[in-house]
């Protein structure tokens, strides 16, 4: 009997010795595989920026890929609302904000990735300076980023 109760105290302190450590390499291996799967969508949502245009003519057209703008541009004034001089006087303050900060990452985060080529001595036409100023009213009103604090 004694023989056996010094087995089951031997087999247990082993038992409870290997299960008291064997967990942590085990979830070590767990969390390095669940890291190297699918993640979530991030927080910051893919604030990308374009501004093209066809070789053969003088349209451009911005693409800005954020399921929420077009249903928050929808919501504001006609383009006719403002001139075309008042959206581009803030269009330029925005852009050249915007470039700066996407130049700093380290400084500004990763939100601006993309830098905007916004040639102020182009006409890029009233829908586009439109779209464009509505983009950092957008960025604003739904991400809380003030670039130019307008003293509002």
């Amino acid at each position: 009997m004694k023989i056996f109760n010094l087995f089951c105290r031997k087999f247990c302190q082993n038992c409870f010795s290997f299960l008291y450590f064997t967990p942590i390499p085990i979830l070590l291996v767990a969390f390095a595989f669940a890291s190297c799967g699918t993640s979530k969508p991030s927080a910051t949502p893919n604030q990308k920026v374009e501004m093209i245009s066809d070789k053969d003519s003088t349209e451009y057209a911005l693409i800005v890929l954020d399921g929420g703008y077009e249903s928050y541009i929808a919501t504001k004034p006609s383009a006719q609302f403002y001139s075309q001089q008042y959206y581009e006087n803030w269009n330029m303050q925005y852009v050249q904000e915007w470039n700066m900060r996407h130049r700093n990452p380290f400084r500004y985060g990763g939100f601006y990735e993309t830098e905007i080529n916004y040639d102020p001595m182009e006409d890029y036409g009233l829908d586009l300076n439109y779209r464009l100023y509505y983009y950092f009213q957008f960025i604003k009103d739904r991400y809380g980023i003030v670039l130019i604090d307008r003293g509002r």
